[in-house]
């Protein structure tokens, strides 16, 4: 009779790098670990009998996974697909589950805010789209799709007719370009903002600091102190914050920024400075922008869109300085957040760099074909049935 011979494998770097990493993976599953230490004793001239005492499984699971590996290579590993247990709900069950979930509660007549697994569980027995189905299976259905009916987004709708023109404007201003030509070395762009109603949180019990298997903790009660404005002056290019606070914002505390930022080098003697504002009282309209040039001749104010401050790269540095000096709030007095404020200031301007802006010109021509096809639609209400993924309007971060 002939003799049965062990499959012979060799390996290619490439393979023996990859399995290498499998065998000594922490998060692949167990019996793959398995497969790929034999093969990889199989590479390296053990007899079955012998990898199979090495990794402690059976003689004939050494044959077949060698062999499989000898016939399919590293794909050979992976576990055939299987029929499984034929499926409890059928297609047309599926669909009106998302359709379901696509829907507001209140349109449904339905007590909810939002749906939740359970309810929509709940719900899909109720109306008899099922017999029965658990908030597991819903929540596996729902993936497929990735919907998440539990989750929400906030948006504002773009009001300003001249959305489009302003934020190019500001786009270009970001990307060293003015009316289509590009800055010289001697003008600047300046993002400017304020930061109204910081408050300053008297806690009546000291805050306790991180320790072991403890995180900081912040006394929940406190006594108010007062609050204030913190206005900002941001070079986009150079990465550089100008800085005051003041009782609360208006135009003389706006003017006394553009003051301090404007008779110091290299803005005093710069050909052209732009200050890049939203909508703001202190800064609103053709007032503003005349009352700007007046005091000084070579400054340009540009606005943002209307509800667009988004686009304002400030709000960037605020968001910085609300998480690492802001909060959680503990201050004894107004004096002690100017002060740490200041401070802040002088520490971020000595390591900071240009925001890595990401919004481009082609992100705002796809938003606007976005919008397009949205007051297309809404001249057009027909479409077919279904559930429509979709926002009902341009979802712009409020």
């Amino acid at each position: 009779m002939p003799i049965c011979r062990a499959r012979q494998i060799t390996l290619t770097a490439a393979e023996r790098h990859r399995l290498k990493a499998l065998t000594y993976s922490h998060t692949a599953a167990y019996q793959h670990v398995i497969r790929a230490r034999i093969v990889r004793d199989a590479a390296h001239g053990y007899s079955n009998n012998k990898i199979a005492t090495r990794q402690g499984v059976h003689v004939d699971t050494v044959r077949y996974w060698r062999g499989r590996y000898a016939d399919e290579g590293l794909p050979g590993l992976a576990d055939r697909q299987r029929c499984g247990r034929p499926a409890r709900f059928n297609p047309v069950q599926i669909a009106e589950v998302k359709a379901l979930a696509c829907q507001l509660p209140a349109e449904t007549e339905v007590p909810l805010s939002r749906w939740s697994c359970p309810d929509l569980a709940r719900e899909a027995v109720t109306r008899g789209l099922v017999p029965a189905i658990s908030a597991s299976t819903i929540r596996r259905i729902l993936a497929a799709d990735t919907l998440k009916p539990w989750q929400h987004q906030s948006w504002i709708f773009i009001r300003d007719p001249h959305f489009a023109t302003k934020a190019t404007r500001v786009l270009d201003l970001y990307a060293r370009t003015y009316q289509g030509v590009p800055l010289g070395d001697d003008e600047y762009v300046i993002s400017s903002d304020e930061k109204t109603s910081i408050q300053a949180r008297c806690r009546c019990h000291p805050t306790l600091p991180p320790g072991t298997a403890r995180i900081t903790r912040v006394n929940h009660e406190y006594d108010r102190g007062g609050a204030l404005a913190y206005l900002a002056a941001y070079d986009v290019h150079q990465a550089r914050v100008f800085g005051h606070c003041a009782p609360k914002t208006g135009i003389t505390p706006f003017m006394t920024l553009v003051e301090q930022v404007m008779t110091q080098e290299p803005y005093a003697s710069a050909k052209r400075v732009f200050w890049v504002v939203d909508n703001g009282s202190s800064h609103r309209g053709q007032t503003a922008i005349n009352r700007l040039e007046q005091r000084f001749p070579h400054a340009v104010m540009v606005h943002t869109p209307v509800h667009a401050s988004w686009l304002n790269q400030v709000e960037i540095f605020f968001s910085i300085v609300q998480r690492k000096v802001v909060t959680p709030n503990d201050f004894t007095s107004l004096d002690q957040v100017e002060d740490r404020l200041t401070a802040f200031e002088q520490r971020y301007n000595a390591t900071a760099r240009p925001f890595r802006w990401k919004f481009t010109p082609a992100d705002l021509e796809d938003l606007m074909a976005r919008i397009e096809r949205h007051e297309q639609k809404e001249q057009n209400p027909q479409q077919p049935p279904g559930c429509d993924n979709q926002p009902a309007a341009p979802a712009l971060a409020a």
